[in-house]
């Protein structure tokens, strides 16, 4: 059985596995610690790889995340940050990578560019088993982890964006 990861990048953010057919199998936040600059929370390498190395995925799918408009020097810097960390414990687990632009996962599965809730809403709507996992505000980013992955297969002709 093929599986495959969906990742939201960045302290908030998260991991989905999937099977082919857009099965929710396992979500997990994303690891962070407050050891960052100044207390700042940042992903932690050695928690991602313990979560990445236990779940065989055969592919992920990643949100392609860049500076963003009127978003600071520190901002930004922490972002490139979570994504080296993500590549390279990706790449130290020999797990291909397909990065994803944010405005193209959200067209593909039917979301509006700003919509936390929506996905959210959407995430529980596709695994109604698991929507407890989805239940809080703050757990947006594991919806939009597994939507990634979503997007990500329907991209492969995979599981269909239903």
């Amino acid at each position: 059985m093929k599986l495959f990861l969906g990742i939201d990048i960045g302290a908030a953010g998260a991991i989905a596995l999937l099977n082919a057919d857009g099965e929710l199998i396992d979500v997990h936040d994303m690891p962070v610690l407050q050891d960052g600059p100044k207390g700042r929370r940042s992903v932690n390498a050695p928690l991602l790889s313990s979560i990445v190395f236990k779940t065989h995925a055969d592919h992920a799918f990643v949100e392609y995340v860049g500076a963003r408009p009127g978003e600071g020097a520190v901002g930004a810097f922490a972002f490139g940050r979570s994504r080296g960390v993500v590549e390279g414990v990706l790449g130290a687990a020999g797990i291909p990578v397909t990065f994803i632009a944010p405005a193209s996962w959200k067209r593909a599965v039917g979301l509006s560019l700003a919509s936390k809730d929506a996905a959210r809403a959407d995430a529980i709507r596709r695994w109604p088993g698991h929507a407890n996992l989805f239940s809080r505000v703050k757990d947006d980013g594991r919806a939009e982890a597994g939507l990634i992955a979503v997007a990500g297969l329907s991209r492969q002709g995979g599981a269909p964006c239903l």
